[in-house]
Parts: C-alpha cells; structure tokens; sequence
C-alpha cells in the first residue's frame, strides 16, 4: 500500500504540475487516479476536492492578477452552482450507484475534452443569443455543480466545452471562469462530503493520503512558475481524455459489463 501511495503521489504531482501550468485544477484525472486503486469509495471525492482545492487556488489568483475574471458574468453561473455542488456532496449513495456515476461522469468529460476542438472552430448565433438568457447561466453551473459534487470533481472539464458552444467569452476569459467555478464548487462539494462523513474517518484520511496534498502542493507550485511553458493545453486535454476513458471503460464494464 506504501508504494501505492508513493506511486500516486507522483502522478498527482505530475498532474497538477501540468495543469496547474493552464490553471486547471486536475480533479477529474485524480479521481480517474484514485479509481483505479483500492481506496475505499468513499473517501476519492475527499481526496480529489482536497487536491482540487490546492491546485486551483494558485491558477486563480494568477488569473485575477491578470484581469481576466468578470464577477459580473460569473456570479450568475455561481449562484446556483455552489448549494448544488454542497447538496450534491451531502448525498449519501452506495458504492455500486457510485461508481457508475463516476463512470459516465468521466466518459462525458472525456468525449467533452476530445470533441472541444469542435466547440473552438463553431460558431453559432443561435446559441450565442441563448446564452444571454437569464437563466441559462444558472442552470448550467447548478447542474454541473450538483454532479461534481457527488461524483468529488470541480466540474470544470464540463463548464469549459458548454461555455466555448455558447460563445460565451474567449478562450482565456473562460478558462479564468472555470477556475474561478472549480475552487468554489470544490470547497462546497467538500464541505458536504465531510458532512456526512464521521470526523475520525477524515482524520484518517488526513494522516494517510497526505502524500497527495504534498504532491499537488509541489506540483501547482512547479506548474504555476512553467505556466505557457510545458505541453501545449490542447495536448494536456487530449490526454487526460484518454486517460480518463480508459478509467470510465474499466469501471463501467465492471459495473454493466
């Protein structure tokens, strides 16, 4: 288990270092990690958000340093996301139910992730127009909210293709809002899945995957300061998809299958 352990925690490390890079958090490909492992079910939405939460956080701050975030726009996308994602995190489901949630949570965002260069070269008046509703900017963040918050991601691996169909920004002012979307959902999906864990258990989970926190501390920090300068972010997309379909292949077969 030890070397389990140390084996993850360098391909966390590796993961937020290349994310962190584009000021992304990671969580999808951590749970997809973490699934193919043999940690309790229970305790990967913990882990994952945890890690989230470090990664982002740097990703964040340097997108607010350089002016791309517009709270204007934003905070309809966040009103609804945030209870969601805590409602989502507090609901208590089994393991089988679990996974296979995970598992076509995991195909849709790598099907997202492949087909994203799509989104990029459409463009569409129509939906540019649907975009401007009201209501639009809060249905879309309280849905994604709510699964990542049960399935343990921040959800913008699905915020960020649904806001490049809609036209809604450019491409660097949706990445700010994405990671502005991931650390909020991530601290309220957190919060409702330590809820309805008993404290000792987050203890434990504390003292033993405290490798990971580490490694992805050390990784966002490697990621921030190489930012522009590592893979491209079409490559990092592309592959985190393949992982991330592997992983969602894997578990829904075992699950269907």
């Amino acid at each position: 288990m030890a070397f389990g352990i140390i084996g993850l925690a360098f391909l966390f490390l590796l993961t937020a270092g290349l994310y962190a890079s584009v000021g992304f958090g990671g969580g999808s490909t951590y749970i997809a990690l973490l699934a193919l492992s043999d940690i309790d079910y229970r305790v990967l939405p913990i882990i994952a958000l945890l890690c989230n939460i470090i990664v982002v956080m740097g990703g964040t701050w340097r997108f607010v340093l350089r002016g791309l975030i517009d709270w204007k726009r934003i905070w309809p996308i966040l009103l609804l996301s945030v209870p969601a994602a805590w409602i989502g995190g507090r609901i208590a489901i089994d393991r089988d139910n679990f996974l296979v949630l995970l598992g076509f949570s995991l195909a849709i965002a790598g099907l997202l992730l492949l087909a994203e260069p799509f989104y990029r070269r459409s463009s569409s008046t129509s939906l540019k127009y649907a975009a401007q509703q009201l209501w639009v900017a809060p249905a879309i963040g309280g849905g994604i909210g709510f699964l990542s918050g049960m399935v343990g991601i921040g959800g913008g691996i699905f915020l960020a293709p649904i806001l490049l169909l809609i036209n809604w920004s450019d491409s660097r002012r949706i990445a700010a809002t994405a990671s502005v979307f991931i650390l909020v959902n991530s601290i309220a999906g957190l919060g409702g899945q330590l809820m309805k864990s008993p404290w000792s258990q987050n203890n434990v989970i504390l003292s033993t995957y405290w490798p990971y926190f580490l490694a992805v501390l050390v990784g966002g920090q490697i990621g921030s300061f190489l930012a522009g300068k590592a893979l491209p972010e079409i490559w990092i997309r592309r592959l985190t998809a393949v992982l991330i379909l592997y992983v969602a292949g894997r578990i829904l077969w075992q699950q269907i299958g």
